[in-house]
């Protein structure tokens, strides 16, 4: 099975993947990203749906403001429906985590188990570990792009990144030439001050299997983050993976591994193959 969501929602027509075959699975990327990154994040094997969100790949922006991770989640749940899936794993990194995350709590009836990729934020909106981006949002609402990134590149938070998440760094620095740079800022801004707005006793209540992974040099992803999530799920299993920043190779076939080992064990046991 294979081919492509189109919604219109709010004056923005939002594109979508549906591919493979298997347990239908909703995957989502991750702030700035893209299908292209959940290409590479997700392995084979499963049918997948990703819709780009707003701003995203070749999704518009639209006319609703701000943006938030309960839009983001809505788009989603539509692509889902536009799919034809009442119920299917749902997924994602960093961003895309917590739009899973939104998902499961939010529609319990519709969520059959959780896979969360390097998460980003836990319960509370504005995390410290994405002030980063706040601040690339900021300086690209006020400066031409070009300015805004070399007014970045030479602070504090550039250079601890350039220490400590080489990685995080490079990302950070892609925001900035996009040719979308100065609207996009204002995705950044939005959703960097918000979360997935959900409780730990949210959390508490799933009753679903989770996956929950999670790497550490990466800031914007604290290992401490995905730590916090498996806690606070019941049924949910940790991995911790290679960083990207050490070997890149070696972080996607483990996380691929991952992600296989975790669907074929829970789908198998729910017989979730869609007719």
């Amino acid at each position: 099975m294979a081919g492509q969501i189109a919604l219109l929602r709010d004056g923005a027509t939002l594109l979508g993947t549906d591919t493979g075959e298997g347990p239908a699975v909703v995957f989502q990327h991750g702030l700035g990203g893209g299908e292209a990154q959940v290409a590479q994040t997700f392995p084979t094997g499963f049918r997948r749906i990703t819709l780009e969100c707003r701003g995203h790949g070749g999704s518009g922006l639209g006319e609703r403001r701000p943006f938030s991770f309960e839009m983001f989640a809505d788009d989603v749940l539509a692509a889902a429906d536009r799919a034809g899936l009442e119920r299917f794993f749902a997924g994602g990194v960093s961003m895309g985590a917590g739009i899973a995350l939104r998902l499961a709590c939010r529609h319990p009836e519709r969520v059959t188990g959780l896979i969360l990729v390097r998460p980003a934020w836990t319960f509370s909106p504005a995390p410290q570990n994405l002030q980063p981006i706040a601040e690339v949002a900021e300086l690209l609402l006020e400066h031409s792009a070009d300015e805004a990134r070399t007014i970045f590149a030479r602070s504090d938070p550039a250079a601890r990144l350039y220490r400590e998440a080489p990685d995080n760094l490079s990302s950070l620095l892609g925001y900035f030439d996009r040719p979308d740079a100065k609207a996009f800022a204002q995705v950044l801004a939005n959703i960097s001050a918000d979360g997935p707005g959900v409780s730990e006793s949210d959390a508490a209540r799933l009753d679903i299997p989770a996956l929950v992974i999670g790497n550490e040099i990466d800031a914007v992803h604290p290992l401490s983050t995905a730590h916090a999530l498996a806690v606070a799920i019941p049924n949910s299993t940790f991995a911790e993976i290679t960083p990207k920043a050490r070997d890149s190779a070696k972080h996607f076939a483990e996380l691929h591994e991952q992600i296989s080992l975790f669907l074929h064990s829970h789908s198998k046991a729910r017989s979730l193959i869609p007719s």
